[in-house]
């Protein structure tokens, strides 16, 4: 009987958080942009300077690693972060939030 209850609960637990942030550290657009440089930034001063993040390593040995900017109204803008196998970031690519519908 507790079972369905606390799936309840989790459920609505889910629902109350749906404007929260999305997954990925949340740093302000500016200080990524000042602080990342490809081809110079390393991952470990990444992880010194914001903190651990939402990522994927892929086999090759790349990782993507994302970072969330607030844009204002509940939004986020993405910052992602592309390091290559040495732990060098090889690109950054920056996407705006979603159009509000």
């Amino acid at each position: 009987m507790k079972a369905p209850l606390i799936l309840c609960a989790a459920l609505l637990a889910g629902c109350a958080t749906q404007n929260a942030a999305p997954p990925g550290a949340q740093v302000a657009a500016e200080r990524l942009q000042q602080t990342v440089v490809a081809g110079q930034t390393t991952k470990a001063q990444l992880l010194a300077a914001f903190g651990p993040t939402k990522n994927v390593r892929f086999d090759s040995g790349f990782e993507a690693w994302v970072y969330q900017s607030p844009a204002g109204g509940g939004q986020f803008a993405e910052f992602v972060v592309l390091i290559d196998p040495a732990g060098i970031v090889a690109k950054t690519r920056t996407r705006a939030p979603a159009p509000v519908r």
